[in-house]
């Protein structure tokens, strides 16, 4: 019997170490795919997810109004410049239906450095994705599928998010 309960910790203990321990991030159980994800660049010229494939794609959803989206945006911003993670690819998706100017100014208050500025079309890509609120953060891998989701702001440059999220790089 003592034996069993040490098995069952020790395997216990495995498993939970194999996530990292952030408190909003949910890690999907079975992948999510969707068709026809698409937003808009600051051109308005399509940005469609397919053709990101082999890429690992996080897209971070945002408003100017959004005060925890204040707080993320700079280490989504030093994010894009971690060496570990070469092959991701970041679009911060403003969803407030804020202009390009007022957006722009937001990033510059920020000092965003890194990262360009994309919309969300009007079909409302939030809704396709069912978002819950701003900021929300949704990590695709390499074949478009999504296996992640961040409800809320976090800091994206804590060592152990950017440990577990290079397994997908």
């Amino acid at each position: 019997m003592r034996f069993l309960v040490i098995f069952i910790f020790f395997i216990s203990h495995a498993i939970a170490d194999d996530f990292p321990k952030i408190k909003n991030l949910i890690i999907n159980k079975e992948l999510k795919t969707y068709e026809n994800i698409t937003f808009l660049d600051a051109n308005e010229k399509i940005i469609n997810l397919s053709e990101l494939r082999g890429k690992l794609v996080l897209l971070n959803f945002w408003a100017t109004w959004c005060a925890p989206c204040k707080e993320e945006m700079p280490s989504l911003d030093g994010l894009k410049l971690t060496p570990e993670l070469s092959n991701i690819e970041i679009f911060p998706i403003n969803i407030g239906k804020d202009s390009f100017k007022k957006s722009d100014r937001f990033f510059k208050d920020l000092d965003i450095k890194n990262l360009n500025i994309y919309f969300d079309n009007p079909k409302t890509l939030a809704k396709d994705l069912s978002l819950r609120g701003v900021p929300t953060t949704i990590l695709f891998n390499k074949e478009g599928e999504e296996f992640a989701r961040v409800i809320g702001s976090i800091d994206f440059l804590d060592k152990e998010f950017i440990e577990w999220i290079k397994n997908y790089n």
